[in-house]
């Protein structure tokens, strides 16, 4: 059965499903709305009106998380590991990247210095938690790539771009490690539209963010 994710295009919550798709070779489409202005016949499907939101014939589901779950059962081999401790793991890392995408939301949205260096620090503190996390093999779980993986994806293409714009770097080899190694994979490179930077850049100059303002 065809597939269809709803999404808007800077959506990194989206990215983590077409990235699950992208490795499964699931067919799919993708369509995208303005979630400043959402059609009528999105918020009559979505419980939360906000996306991720997947198309499986009539039936609707929402939750990024959720969302690869079921791809994830759909399509074999499975990209969760087999150990039930493990996946279980796996999965509560999955939950803080969420908030770790979160957080660095916040931070790229701070309109002025006291908010900018207090989101910052708690960016700074929850990669730091991450780091010491890690083994240091190429992907979270090692050599293996896995669903964690795609759940940290979109956080570190956003931050390279950050990066390059803001000369932020956080000096954290085994995320570095891990984030080249993800942003190397074709899935990840074409888990975004073509303008997405450009995208991203605008979004945030039109917010006054204070990455531009300095």
């Amino acid at each position: 059965m065809k597939l269809e994710l709803v999404s808007f295009k800077l959506c990194p919550f989206v990215q983590r499903s077409v990235i699950t798709l992208l490795e499964k070779g699931h067919d799919f489409q993708i369509s995208y709305i303005n979630l400043d202005d959402p059609p009528q016949w999105f918020k009559d499907i979505s419980p939360l009106c906000k996306v991720p939101v997947l198309k499986v014939g009539e039936e609707v589901l929402f939750e990024s998380a959720v969302i690869n779950e079921y791809i994830d059962e759909i399509t074999q081999p499975s990209l969760h590991p087999q150990n039930p401790l493990m996946k279980a793991k796996n999965r509560a890392w999955i939950e803080f990247g969420s908030e770790l995408l979160m957080t660095q939301f916040r931070f790229v949205m701070s309109q002025d210095k006291d908010s900018y260096e207090t989101n910052l620090k708690e960016l700074k503190e929850k990669l730091q938690r991450l780091e010491n996390t890690l083994s240091g093999g190429t992907f979270f779980n090692g050599e293996q790539f896995s669903l964690v993986d795609t759940a940290y994806a979109p956080l570190f293409m956003r931050l390279e771009l950050l990066k390059q714009w803001a000369n932020l770097d956080f000096n954290l080899p085994k995320i570095q490690r891990w984030s080249a190694a993800l942003l190397a994979k074709e899935s990840v490179q074409k888990s975004v539209v073509d303008e997405f930077a450009n995208l991203f850049q605008m979004r945030l100059k039109a917010a006054n963010s204070y990455l531009f303002i300095t």
